[in-house]
């Protein structure tokens, strides 16, 4: 049986537009986030390239 993968709708603050995102994805996003604002841009871009790996549309909604 498989198990039911919860949704966060995410929407991007430039845009307006929205994905829906897995919790793993959403945590993933939100780090992305933080570390735009603190500056952190070298380990920003890992985890650019392992989110556009994980979710390529949700990756052109929300973070190119």
């Amino acid at each position: 049986m498989t198990e039911k993968k919860r949704l966060i709708e995410t929407t991007n603050p430039y845009s307006g537009q929205s994905a829906m995102l897995t919790a793993s994805e959403y945590l993933l996003y939100d780090l992305i986030k933080r570390q735009e604002e603190m500056g952190e841009y070298e380990g920003m871009q890992k985890n650019l390239t392992k989110f556009a790996k994980m979710n390529p549309d949700a990756y052109m909604t929300l973070l190119d």
